[in-house]
């Protein structure tokens, strides 16, 4: 075995020196010196004292502040971004850090990423005072980055599904389109005249300008749904940023907040909920059926698992009517990059059985979603072409 594989493996298998294996030196003895501290130490909870309570270990990296912003500043040395992430997560899992992170100092080194937003809106209630400033700062840098990622993507599959619906037949002449109306007419091509007599005009209409659709966002803040909130809330602000769209942002756990007065801030978003606690769909959906004024034109996301502790029947009775208006509504399951969430099956059975799509999609997908979605497309069938698996099938 070469010396960089034996290097690796002694990376991989961490503990003590073994016969074949030399001792590590200088950057590698620093990288497993951080990853001992993270994964050769037992989770917290599982020592106990002669009481039989938990106890927290006096090893790795312990209860200490200092030793943590010192390991932080380390992975972030000798690792890439990417296993940073991972390492960081795992040190909340496993050694219990939560409460550590809301030290100013730990939040200046840590690497920000949405898991790491979802702890801290996790833990908004809890944060002092002397380091929401600084998890503002967290938050902002991560939010930011998102919108630079996904804003013109959503933009421009938003902007082109409204010019594509807003498509007329009986243009004025200063609204044809006329290379997509030869393109229509081929066939009407006329050999003797040498032209193509047009049987159908395509243009557009003059209301492209003018307010064409209302989106309804319906966010569900319990606990398992913290990643998903997050992106919910970039997309919220950059929806909310077209003049085109009518945007309002509803949260609910067992009580209803708009937030539509704080859209165009995904961190004022973020601050404002409250993710735990219990959920009562049918409520929410109630307060949105209430904003409802023009349904052929509004679009509801129900971003939700939805297990519902609220009304049952009801719940699923409300969306029926919504989908019988003329109202597209979708059941978003999650919106994260996890790929598939726990929900209730036996709900997103029922709301199929109303009309209403039940599916995950990625913050990448979203987009054209919307896209779908303002054209009124058969969204089962855009979920198949895009093989995102349904919860259930639509009867």
């Amino acid at each position: 075995m070469s010396d960089e594989r034996l290097r690796r493996w002694r990376l991989v298998l961490g503990g003590d020196v073994t016969p074949g294996y030399e001792a590590l030196e200088g950057d590698d003895a620093a990288r497993d010196a951080a990853l001992n501290a993270l994964y050769n130490q037992r989770p917290v909870g599982r020592t106990r004292d002669n009481r039989g309570q938990p106890t927290v270990r006096d090893a790795g990296l312990g209860g200490s502040a200092p030793k943590v912003a010192r390991w932080l500043g380390d992975i972030r040395t000798y690792f890439p971004t990417s296993v940073v992430r991972v390492m960081q997560s795992d040190a909340m899992e496993r050694l219990g850090l939560h409460q550590l992170l809301l030290e100013p100092e730990l939040l200046e080194v840590v690497e920000p990423d949405v898991s790491l937003v979802a702890t801290l809106i996790a833990l908004n209630r809890v944060i002092p005072d002397r380091s929401r400033e600084t998890a503002r700062t967290v938050v902002r840098a991560v939010t930011a980055e998102l919108e630079r990622r996904l804003a013109q993507k959503t933009r421009s599959a938003v902007a082109g599904a409204l010019n594509r619906a807003a498509r007329s037949r009986r243009p004025k002449s200063a609204d044809i389109d006329w290379g997509r109306t030869v393109l229509a007419n081929l066939r009407h091509y006329q050999p003797d005249y040498r032209t193509i007599i047009p049987e159908r005009l395509v243009g557009y209409s003059r209301r492209q300008q003018s307010l064409q659709r209302d989106v309804i966002l319906a966010i569900d803040q319990s606990g398992s749904m913290a990643a998903s909130v997050v992106y919910a809330s970039v997309f919220s602000a950059v929806l909310a940023s077209m003049r085109s769209l009518r945007t309002r942002l509803v949260v609910f756990d067992t009580k209803v907040v708009d937030l539509t007065a704080e859209i165009d801030d995904p961190v004022d978003i973020l601050f404002a909920t409250q993710l735990g606690g219990g959920t009562d769909i049918n409520q929410a959906v109630t307060y949105c059926a209430t904003l409802v004024e023009r349904p052929y034109d509004t679009i509801m996301v129900l971003l939700s698992d939805l297990i519902e502790g609220g009304l049952r029947g009801e719940f699923v009775q409300r969306m029926a009517h919504l989908v019988d208006g003329g109202v597209v509504v979708v059941a978003l399951l999650a919106l994260n990059d996890d790929g598939s969430p726990a929900y209730d099956h036996a709900m997103a059975a029922s709301l199929a059985e109303v009309g209403v799509a039940a599916f995950a999609c990625t913050p990448d997908q979203f987009p054209d979603l919307m896209a779908a979605a303002i054209e009124r497309r058969d969204l089962g069938r855009w979920a198949a072409e895009n093989r995102i698996t349904t919860a259930a099938p639509l009867t």
